[in-house]
């Protein structure tokens, strides 16, 4: 077993399941806790460091979209990445899990190998953002990838990690169109043929925070988006 893979939290009322999920992830090389309610959930992340956090939306008391909320308001834990569980398929609840910042979104059933796979491509995907202090700049939108701060003129701008991610991989292929097909792959991790919902509502809460800036993020109809140059014409 590789050890020191990454720490994760796993937060889940069901005990069969949460048992099922630590025994993979323990397999799998990480070092895991286990919670049973939001409000623990909370106490712990504030003590002590984690790479990752797999919560359930569905518990007793504080229920895990509540706690999302919560660890996104915070400053010392906005960036923590979070994987939802969940029974229910309504894509309204979907949305909801991900404007409210959750990085993937997986309905139970699932399949626990999946469940690793997804963890390890988001844990990768942070360590290559953190692998060298990138600065990048497009006009008026800076962009400063290790120290995860977005600026827009002299405006700090605070964005969840998927939302992140995604300015980062728009930036740094600025000008170059990408298909929703591509970011569901190169960000979620998803290479199936699924609703592409997800990357539009993205997309959409990256405009609105960025401002004036969010003008940069083009829209190419019927194939996907693109960040403009500096250089290119209205």
């Amino acid at each position: 077993m590789v050890i020191g893979v990454g720490k994760i939290l796993i937060v889940e009322d069901d005990k069969d399941i949460s048992k099922l999920v630590k025994y993979s992830l323990e397999k799998a090389g990480f070092s895991c806790e286990v919670v049973f309610s939001g409000e623990a959930a909370l106490d712990l992340l504030i003590k002590h460091p984690f790479d990752l956090v797999v919560l359930d939306i569905m518990m007793p008391g504080m229920d895990g979209l509540e706690v999302c909320r919560v660890v996104r308001q915070d400053d010392k834990l906005r960036t923590i990445p979070i994987i939802m569980l969940t029974a229910k398929g309504e894509e309204i609840d979907r949305i909801v899990g991900l404007e409210l910042g959750v990085d993937d979104y997986i309905v139970k059933p699932f399949s626990l190998r999946e469940l690793v796979l997804r963890i390890k491509g988001i844990l990768r995907r942070r360590k290559a953002n953190d692998s060298e202090r990138d600065l990048l700049v497009v006009d008026s939108l800076v962009v400063d990838v290790l120290a995860h701060r977005v600026t827009v003129g002299s405006c700090v701008v605070e964005l969840a990690p998927r939302e992140f991610e995604l300015l980062v991989l728009l930036m740094r292929r600025a000008g170059r169109v990408q298909t929703r097909e591509k970011l569901l792959a190169d960000i979620w991790d998803i290479h199936t043929e699924v609703s592409t919902r997800t990357v539009d509502t993205h997309i959409k809460r990256l405009r609105e925070k960025i401002g004036k800036a969010g003008e940069l993020i083009e829209t190419v109809v019927g194939v996907g988006y693109r960040l403009r140059q500096d250089n290119d014409e209205d």
